[in-house]
């Protein structure tokens, strides 16, 4: 897989999960972070191995998914501040704990980081979108399952391709 490739995917991957939510509601948040938000957390990994000490290069992602998905629909842009500060968050710890875990094989470090940027991220994006409403701690949940699942079938992809 190129770079190339995997840049547009994340970018992509983002925006289409911030302008979904922003058309459909909360409800579409656990499908959205099975099927993009799990591939990128586990793009975010592959990236960090072929970025070392250029890691500013994923803020820099993250900002152009969030500007895009506002530019694509400026209702949107709630979503698109709330995506951007929660993956923020999400990558930083993610890359916290890839690091820690850089002699492990690839699927560890990918999935172990995926888990705790789920974990971030699950939290972070529906309270910053959404504020509190009583169904939170379900898209909590949700999310979260939803993104390690789909974390960890998107990483078992990425390490086929990787070889």
């Amino acid at each position: 897989m190129s770079t190339r490739i995997a840049v547009v995917a994340f970018v992509a991957a983002i925006a289409a999960a911030n302008l979904l939510i922003a058309w459909l509601g909360p409800w579409v948040s656990p499908i959205n972070a099975f099927l993009l938000i799990g591939l990128d957390l586990s793009l975010r990994d592959w990236l960090h191995d072929k970025w070392r000490g250029q890691m500013w290069r994923m803020g820099a992602l993250i900002a152009t998914a969030g500007v895009l998905s506002y530019l694509m629909n400026p209702a949107a842009g709630r979503i698109a501040v709330a995506s951007t500060a929660a993956f923020v968050l999400a990558s930083s710890v993610d890359a916290l704990v890839y690091q820690r875990l850089i002699d492990a094989k690839w699927l560890v470090r990918a999935n172990g980081s995926n888990v705790a940027g789920a974990a971030t991220d699950s939290v972070a994006f529906p309270i910053i979108a959404f504020g509190w409403f009583p169904g939170l701690p379900a898209i909590i949940g949700l999310q979260f399952a939803a993104k390690v699942a789909g974390g960890g079938i998107w990483s078992a992809v990425i390490a086929q391709v990787r070889r």
